[in-house]
């Protein structure tokens, strides 16, 4: 924990300056910075501020907080995972997109953001999990994301479960998250270092969304919470709150039909749920951390002071709220997200309170100007765009 207080104080301190405005800021021919985000998923926003804050130690987000701009009010567009990533790509609404579930997304040639600001003069480049065209999964989610085979049978999700690795060294849980950013890394290293032309780097991520739990039968999804003692004693286990729940028979039928789907509906005692609670915390603080490998690498290589850094998730996890987990659910924990931008320009230590959604990404990116969509580098104070298209 030494080494990681360490790296959290000596990124504060290079980020003490240049102060907003000099010139210092600006990089390359068009003056402008890059741009790095960060998006994991499944993340329950309300983490991010007091007094979700509490429950888990999130260092590099409360690095983000502090040198940057929070949005208090962010939320998902389709609490799942493509529509919400569709959503996001193209600055369209889920009515327009017509992604409804996990099976239907963007077309894979469709222009995305990313796509424009290379036509402008940035270097892109992404890595890990995109999700937001159509087809990468199951035929059966065209039916089973929202609705499933209601008028045959009800199928179940495998009962949420816990599962440690009983290692108070082990950090790299998620492996494969992991190996991403270090491709992440490797490439600002290697390639980005170099380029004359600013950057846009994207790193998508699985954490903290629960695990596959094949042991669950033949429709297994994900509802497996797995994490190592590492994590797991960065939560404060004092600080989790059990969620009230309200007896079978007083459930509305949409809650209840959920909660059967979700394999919700059987007995759990307080400490189960306490468990896939603080197994869920813990997952987000290895997310955190991969976020903190990416900072602590742009300062490394002297270009923190030149970069936005934009941390976001596409939805958020229930995590036992509502006698449900995942997603796939209107309620708060499932569609409030973290939204988190720092970097040159941006106001530090400011709490937005307006409401905004993942469709603001693209006018961010942009400059678009719309009626309906807003840049948030608006509530940032920030002094230009990224790039000036529209």
């Amino acid at each position: 924990m030494l080494l990681l207080w360490v790296s959290v104080v000596a990124v504060s301190s290079a980020l003490a300056a240049p102060a907003p405005g000099t010139g210092a800021q600006r990089r390359g021919a068009a003056g402008a910075p890059n741009v790095v985000l960060v998006v994991s998923d499944s993340f329950d926003g309300r983490l991010t501020f007091h007094p979700g804050s509490q429950v888990v130690k999130l260092p590099f987000i409360n690095l983000m907080k502090a040198h940057g701009t929070s949005f208090l009010n962010a939320y998902t567009n389709s609490p799942i995972c493509c529509p919400s990533r569709a959503a996001m790509w193209s600055g369209l609404f889920t009515h327009l997109t017509e992604s409804w579930n996990n099976f239907k997304g963007l077309d894979p040639n469709y222009t995305t953001w990313m796509d424009v600001m290379e036509k402008h003069g940035y270097r892109t480049q992404k890595f890990g999990k995109l999700d937001y065209t159509s087809g990468h999964h199951s035929i059966s989610n065209r039916v089973e994301a929202w609705t499933r085979d209601v008028a045959f049978l009800l199928r179940q999700e495998g009962r949420p479960m816990v599962n440690l690795i009983r290692n108070k060294t082990k950090v790299r849980v998620m492996e494969k998250d992991w190996k991403n950013t270090d491709k992440a890394i490797n490439w600002l290293k290697t390639e980005a270092i170099n380029y004359t032309e600013p950057f846009v780097l994207y790193l998508g991520l699985n954490l903290p969304h629960p695990y596959p739990s094949p042991s669950s039968g033949e429709n297994f999804g994900s509802s497996t919470f797995h994490t190592s003692l590492y994590w797991l004693e960065r939560v404060s286990r004092d600080a989790i709150k059990i969620p009230k729940w309200l007896p079978l028979s007083e459930m509305h039928p949409v809650d209840y039909y959920s909660s059967y789907t979700k394999n919700c509906t059987g007995k759990f005692t307080e400490k189960e749920i306490k468990n896939i609670r603080a197994f869920y915390y813990a997952m987000c603080a290895e997310t955190d951390a991969m976020l903190g490998e990416i900072i602590l690498a742009l300062r490394q290589l002297d270009l923190l002071q030149k970069t936005i850094v934009i941390y976001f998730s596409d939805h958020g996890e229930l995590a036992m709220e509502h006698r449900q987990f995942y997603k796939m659910s209107m309620y708060e924990a499932s569609v409030h997200v973290p939204l988190l931008i720092m970097g040159p320009g941006i106001k530090a230590n400011q709490q937005v309170s307006n409401v905004v959604s993942l469709v603001d990404i693209y006018p961010t990116m942009l400059g678009k100007k719309s009626h309906i969509e807003i840049s948030l580098l608006i509530y940032c104070y920030w002094e230009y765009k990224l790039i000036q298209i529209f």
